[in-house]
């Protein structure tokens, strides 16, 4: 385990892949690293309800300037998922910054939006 002060534990091997069993690096993780340390604040909602999609949200907070995001992973189709991000966000337009999903996707006035993500892949959704 490798530990950055200001980042979570993480697998060696996931950073820096494993040469000699033709294991890469773990595909634009030093990204979501950066996303979880700046973004990753406030209630947590979790959504567990499907087999081959999951996702969960942070509502932000205010100690964290522009903090709050969706994230949704599938292991098999291209999926969506209507989630709440909480009504501070009502109006407010995301956009997937791993660039899986072009779309930029409008929260409605309950705080929820319908994001997406590619099948066999993951869609972390932050504030435009």
């Amino acid at each position: 385990m490798l530990r950055k002060e200001g980042y979570p534990c993480i697998f060696f091997g996931d950073l820096f892949g494993i040469p000699y069993s033709n294991i890469p690096p773990v595909e634009r993780i030093k990204t979501l690293l950066t996303l979880r340390k700046l973004k990753a604040y406030g209630r947590q909602h979790d959504y567990f309800d499907h087999k081959s999609v999951i996702g969960w949200t942070r509502e932000g907070d205010n100690r964290h300037l522009d903090s709050g995001l969706a994230v949704i992973a599938s292991n098999s189709v291209d999926s969506i998922k209507r989630m709440y991000v909480g009504t501070s966000f009502s109006g407010e337009k995301f956009i997937d910054c791993l660039d899986n999903c072009p779309d930029v996707i409008t929260i409605d006035e309950q705080g929820c939006g319908v994001f997406k993500t590619k099948g066999k892949s993951c869609s972390v959704w932050i504030r435009k």
